[in-house]
């Protein structure tokens, strides 16, 4: 099975960000705390080029907290600013702020030098869909000011969000590129809710996650659905949850569907555990 996903608004999206770039100061790179090089696209490099930006990993409670520890250690290698927070929550949301200040002060030191009136930072939120830009927006300026959901693609256009006399927020569609190439990637995306569920197969990308969590996870794996041991084969593992959870049809026959449905629910909730899908040894070579 090939993910791939690519709604037409995102082909806007890309000319929205190119369009706007020039009267940016600063540019918030919103990646996926639990997932940090597969919910990167690669096209933000090439569109903010030399623009002072900040990588921020966003639901950074739901990540492994060593492995989050080892992308923020990596990124500050690269020479990237970069932040771990929880938009949600709110937890790093006000040194975020302090942070884009002080990366726009030499631009805005420039503009008090040319006699011109200080402004508010112009800053522009990118990110690939369901990263949390919307909540992390809403959280910034203490109300509803953009429209969150949970499933991805729902912001279409782009609106301005005033934070005080501080920041201005440039809000902007999510974009994914146009070919997922590394379809571990895809997966993970897929399993994180930044793909439409209505695109890929569900039991493929469930296989694929158990997998993993029992090779890196077996613990919390065991623990959330009370097992006492795990299986060799993904399927066996989803069954003896399935029926841990009675997930049962007629015949005592397993609920895949409706087992599957629970255990990326779980997933994404965090209950099964701080998971962190992306290793940083997977990545050698990536910049």
């Amino acid at each position: 099975m090939i993910i791939n996903w690519y709604p037409g608004h995102m082909a806007k999206a890309k000319r929205l960000i190119q369009e706007n770039l020039k009267i940016i100061d600063v540019v918030i790179e919103l990646v996926d705390a639990r997932i940090p090089m597969s919910s990167t696209n690669p096209m933000i490099k090439s569109l903010i080029g030399d623009k002072p930006s900040v990588v921020v990993l966003n639901k950074a409670d739901l990540a492994d907290p060593a492995v989050l520890d080892e992308w923020v250690a990596y990124y500050k290698q690269q020479g990237r600013k970069v932040l771990a927070l929880n938009s949600k929550g709110g937890k790093g949301v006000k040194q975020l702020i302090s942070l884009v200040r002080s990366l726009a002060a030499p631009k805005l030191a420039r503009w008090k030098a040319r006699g011109l009136k200080n402004r508010a930072v112009r800053t522009m939120i990118l990110g690939i869909p369901n990263v949390g830009k919307s909540t992390l927006i809403n959280k910034l300026s203490r109300r509803s000011a953009a429209k969150t959901a949970d499933k991805p693609g729902e912001t279409k256009g782009k609106q301005w969000v005033h934070i005080g006399d501080q920041l201005d927020l440039l809000d902007t569609p999510g974009v994914l590129w146009p070919k997922l190439e590394n379809q571990v990637s895809a997966y993970r995306l897929a399993a994180t809710g930044a793909i439409s569920d209505t695109v890929f197969d569900m039991e493929t990308v469930i296989m694929q996650l158990i997998e993993q969590l029992s090779a890196q996870y077996p613990d919390e794996l065991k623990a959330r659905y009370k097992l006492e041991t795990l299986c060799d084969k993904p399927l066996d593992t989803i069954e003896a949850i399935g029926r841990k959870r009675g997930c049962i049809v007629s015949g005592g026959v397993v609920d895949l569907e409706k087992t599957y449905k629970l255990i990326l629910k779980e997933f994404r909730e965090g209950k099964i555990g701080a998971i962190s899908l992306d290793r940083l040894g997977e990545w050698e070579g990536e910049d």
